[in-house]
């Protein structure tokens, strides 16, 4: 089985500072360090590194082939991301000494792939495959009525969050990945709890107070803890998770079973410093505590 997943590839620009910056503020950073991000690569490279075998639908600029290297490297299938003209999606990312961040984001070649290009890739696709997406991209809405309409599991991971790009997928969802305040904001917006929205697998992200998995068939939720770690940089922990969920269900383990599993990932990735770069694979997972 695969992953297929249409997402944003940035070259994340990590600054080092001793506070994040407050408005009309200069500060001078402590160190510099270029590194592979974006959502969507993020959580191709934790599908990837979790053993899955997951296929990136994307684009970058004339800039980019670095971060398409990179992504082969890292095991994620290339060869649906388009070279447009457009200029590759970065991020400049300032951390803290708590490990904290703010983020300003350019979409740049992430809000310029063909719909055409978008329908070739999933063209091979099967009811037994995993679609993913996220709110970096162009072509949510028709990707995911294609993969729907091929019987795939459909997974939207909500963020950057935008009530309305949520609200225009949300009937053809299978899962939904949501933090605590993209949950309060989306039940505002829509005036519906996680727990009673219309999709089968509601997980709500808490930071360091763990995670919540809604089966709305069920009417069940299911509490996991936090995994106690002591945070170095949370960019990219919830990409993390989410690509580990995912690689977990297309390996046959049961929900439950690969949102464990992903906790421990993204604990381990709130300990290292970077994005893609330095996803934990399945032996660190496996290891961890060991």
């Amino acid at each position: 089985m695969t992953i297929f997943n249409l997402g944003s590839i940035n070259a994340d620009l990590f600054y080092r500072v001793p506070h994040l910056p407050g408005p009309g503020e200069t500060l001078a950073a402590r160190s510099f360090q270029r590194g592979l991000g974006g959502k969507g690569a993020n959580m191709s490279v934790a599908a990837a590194r979790a053993a899955a075998r997951c296929v990136h639908i994307g684009a970058v600029g004339g800039d980019g082939g670095w971060a398409v290297d990179r992504l082969t490297e890292y095991g994620v299938y290339t060869q649906h991301i388009l070279t447009v003209s457009k200029d590759t999606g970065n991020a400049l990312i300032a951390i803290d000494d708590t490990g904290e961040n703010n983020i300003i984001l350019y979409p740049g070649a992430n809000q310029a792939i063909p719909i055409d290009h978008i329908a070739a890739a999933l063209q091979d696709a099967e009811s037994s495959d995993i679609f993913l997406t996220q709110n970096e991209t162009n072509g949510q809405r028709d990707a995911a009525e294609r993969a729907s309409a091929k019987g795939m599991r459909v997974a939207y991971a909500a963020a950057p969050f935008d009530p309305q790009a949520v609200k225009a997928v949300l009937p053809l969802l299978d899962i939904l990945f949501l933090n605590e305040v993209e949950a309060r904001q989306l039940q505002e917006a829509t005036g519906t709890a996680s727990e009673a929205l219309p999709v089968r697998d509601v997980i709500v992200t808490l930071g360091g107070d763990g995670a919540r998995w809604h089966n709305t068939d069920t009417g069940e939720t299911q509490v996991f803890p936090a995994v106690k770690v002591t945070p170095v940089d949370t960019t990219g922990a919830g990409d993390t998770f989410t690509g580990y969920v995912l690689a977990g269900l297309d390996r046959g383990l049961p929900m439950a079973q690969a949102i464990g599993q992903a906790m421990i990932a993204g604990a381990i990735m709130v300990t290292r410093q970077g994005t893609a770069d330095v996803i934990p694979d399945l032996r660190d997972v496996r290891d961890f505590g060991g």
